[in-house]
Parts: C-alpha cells; sequence; structure tokens
C-alpha cells in the first residue's frame, strides 16, 4: 500500500487481479467515471458511482467482497478511494490504470 497523492492511502491492484476478482465473484467495481463516459464504454458488471457526485451513502454495500474503485487511467479511482477515506470507510483499493489498462490488456467491454 502506498500514500495516495489525494489524500489517504492506496492499493494498486491488476486489471488481471480485477477480472479474476469479478470472474469469481469477489470483487465489486465500482466506476467513478461521468454517465457520458459510461454510456459509450463500461467494464461488464461495474457499478457506476459519478466522481463528479460522490457519496459514500451512494457506494454498493459489497458485503464480504472488495470493493475496487476505477476510471479511466487510475487518477479519478484514487480521488475517490481519498473521498471515502475522508469520510470514514476503509475504501482503499483501486484497478491501476483505468479501463483505458483494461482494453490495453485486450479484456472486453460493453460498448453501446
Amino acid at each position: 500500500m502506498q500514500t495516495n497523492p489525494f489524500g489517504g492511502f492506496i492499493e494498486d491492484l491488476t486489471v488481471d487481479e480485477i477480472k479474476s476478482g469479478l470472474e469469481a465473484g469477489t470483487v465489486v467495481l465500482v466506476d467513478v467515471r461521468e454517465p457520458d463516459e459510461i454510456a459509450a464504454e463500461s467494464i461488464p458488471g461495474a457499478v457506476n458511482v459519478p466522481l463528479s457526485t460522490f457519496n459514500v451513502a451512494a457506494l454498493p454495500d459489497a458485503g464480504d467482497k472488495m470493493l475496487v474503485f476505477s476510471c479511466r487511467s487510475g487518477q479519478r479511482s484514487q480521488k475517490a478511494a481519498a473521498a471515502a477515506q475522508a469520510a470514514g470507510r476503509d475504501l482503499h483499493r483501486h484497478m491501476a490504470g483505468g479501463i483505458l489498462a483494461w482494453k490495453a490488456a485486450g479484456f472486453d467491454t460493453d460498448k453501446r
């Protein structure tokens, strides 16, 4: 774990780790991109909670699963983790590289 440039701590997870977690049902992926970005393309199974209107109360209940933030390139997801930590939630994981890294790895996206 490393210091998050936006406050708190952050744990970088790879797209391979996230893909495996989504397939195994052990990860809840929260995409903090804006609705227009989601409308164009998204990672299958990701839940959208836009950073522009970010509210910790709007985050899904991950239960015993690992909640991980994602975005386009990995910057906004770190901001979301910092905001969640500032609100008292122990949420510190994000998908390094965002959807750009996901696509670079050759993983499928939902395109509309």
